[in-house]
């Protein structure tokens, strides 16, 4: 069994030293992608940059911004028959990217901002017979609402739904406390512990029998 794991944040370049991204540590999809090689699967994971070591044993695929993210997930989804997507994908990336360092003036200064492709939306849409898509909804309010509206909308077989406001969960962090949220109706609570142990139970819950 091909399991596809994306981990870690997309870094969007302004210039030749700036850019826009987020806290995404990596660790909660490294995790996945290590439980996954552990229950026998062959694993690929595909990660931005982060700094933690690449796990033994797993394709590891470096990437920098979403779009790099996006052709390799959709290189590699076609025959992934299960696919969790852990990484925090910037949903916008500058319009215009320098080259050069962009030099201060007097003033502010406005960046126009495009959006980025919605790969998850794009595996659900695209979702082959039996393939099994897992998202993962980061929330500061309303979880269980903005999660079954994303697990939903994009399609998704599974959805982990994360309380990242709170103290010793999501980015960062070595532990975690996730919601899982099944399409149809299935809600199961995984409570705080190690972001490892987090990850076996999650494979346990969404990898076929």
């Amino acid at each position: 069994m091909k399991v596809l794991v994306t981990a870690g944040p997309t870094v969007e370049r302004i210039d030749a030293v700036r850019f826009i991204s987020n806290r995404s540590s990596g660790k909660m999809g490294y995790a996945i992608a290590e439980a996954a090689r552990d229950c026998g699967c062959e694993v690929v994971l595909v990660s931005g940059p982060v700094n933690l070591d690449a796990p033994a044993n797993i394709e590891v695929e470096q990437v920098e911004s979403a779009a790099e993210m996006s052709q390799a997930v959709h290189k590699h989804a076609v025959d992934a028959d299960i696919i969790v997507m852990a990484a925090a994908v910037a949903d916008y990336t500058p319009k215009n990217k320098l080259d050069r360092k962009m030099k201060k003036q007097s003033g502010d200064l406005t960046i126009e901002l495009e959006r980025t492709e919605d790969i998850l939306q794009t595996l659900g849409i695209n979702k082959c017979p039996g393939q099994v898509l897992v998202g993962f909804a980061a929330e500061t309010e309303d979880l269980i609402k903005y999660a079954t509206e994303k697990l939903q909308r994009k399609n998704l077989d599974w959805i982990a739904a994360n309380d990242v406001s709170a103290a010793r969960r999501g980015f960062g962090t070595d532990t975690n406390e996730i919601t899982l949220l099944s399409r149809n109706g299935k809600k199961i609570s995984i409570p705080l512990a190690d972001k490892k142990n987090v990850a076996r139970k999650i494979l346990k819950i969404i990898l076929p029998e």
